[in-house]
């Protein structure tokens, strides 16, 4: 007989098996419940932002609307004795100046003069250096290094180089070969503007290139990869691959610069100051000037022509672009 085995294996005992619950539904983001708001937590934040919005308060929107009502007012550091209420006349006295025509001219040539080279050059630069070669980020740094430099200062720096006696610009014109005697840049009517547009666009196109090249380091490489095999050119290739898919960025960049140069009056200061005889006075250096001489009634109210010229720009600027966008796509 076969040997039965002193250890006889008892019958199997079923273990009851548990559920796994189902997982909580993630609301928070770290997969807690979302914390409710309660009034304590409302008070908490309310606190923490109450520097921050007392501080803007008091230096931002206080002095602007203190300045808003100087417009309606005749408010003259040289006569505090009176400051009445007078309605529209600062706004009548600052469309009846006679310089009025001549500084309007200026801004339009100042804003366009400034904007169209510094787009064409910041986005050729931008180009440039998307593509890949050696010392490629120091050629970057040294682009972009204007734009840390004050624009007060980049002023001063073109009115030595522009100066008739001694400047940097005439004698190397004068080595080149295209004058025959030094050309009073800064004390010519004419040719004033053109310096500091010069200056200004020198100065300009490293923003555009900061940020046209940012956009282009987001095109795909396989869209220019698929029109090289579809036989596009270069200029085809811009034109309906590179400024179609970075049209927003190109938007919002002329958008910002155009607002920028209108309301920068450093580098006209250190360059002419508005001369010689007002050619080179901005709607901004204009109002400073103003400022400078105690009416501030009619500097107040030329300041809310600006912030009425720029709002209205804005909003047909993008209204415009807006519209092109839908119709091409």
């Amino acid at each position: 007989m076969p040997a039965t085995s002193a250890t006889t294996t008892g019958p199997k005992t079923s273990r009851p098996v548990r559920k796994q619950a189902a997982p909580r539904a993630r609301n928070g983001p770290r997969g807690g419940r979302k914390r409710e708001f309660t009034t304590r937590r409302g008070l908490l934040i309310a606190a923490f932002m109450a520097p921050a919005a007392i501080f803007v308060a008091v230096f931002t929107y206080y002095p602007m609307i203190a300045g808003s009502q100087m417009a309606f007012r005749h408010w003259d550091l040289n006569d505090l004795t009176d400051t009445s209420w007078v309605g529209l006349d600062n706004f009548h006295r600052v469309f009846s100046d006679p310089n009025w025509g001549t500084v309007l001219g200026n801004t339009g040539t100042w804003v366009i003069g400034s904007i169209v080279p510094q787009l064409v050059i910041g986005f050729a630069l931008a180009l440039w250096l998307r593509r890949r070669f050696r010392f490629r980020g120091v050629y970057q740094a040294l682009i972009f290094f204007p734009w840390a430099i004050s624009g007060f200062l980049i002023g001063i720096l073109f009115r030595w180089m522009f100066n008739s006696e001694f400047g940097v610009v005439n004698d190397l014109l004068q080595k080149a070969g295209l004058i025959d005697e030094p050309v009073a840049w800064l004390a010519d009517p004419h040719k004033a503007m053109i310096a500091v547009l010069i200056a200004n666009t020198w100065y300009g196109v490293t923003f555009f290139a900061i940020m046209i090249l940012a956009a282009l380091q987001s095109v795909p490489d396989e869209l220019y990869e698929a029109a090289a095999l579809d036989g596009a050119g270069k200029a085809r290739t811009l034109f309906q691959i590179t400024i179609p898919y970075i049209r927003v960025t190109l938007v919002l960049t002329v958008l910002l610069r155009v607002i920028w140069i209108f309301n920068f009056p450093d580098l006209i200061f250190g360059m002419t100051g508005g001369g010689p005889n007002n050619e080179t006075h901005i709607v901004t250096t204009w109002m400073i000037k103003i400022t400078q001489q105690g009416d501030y009634g009619k500097a107040s109210a030329l300041g809310l022509l600006v912030i009425a010229g720029l709002l209205l720009f804005t909003v047909f600027f993008l209204l415009a672009t807006r519209e092109k966008r839908e119709v091409r796509s």
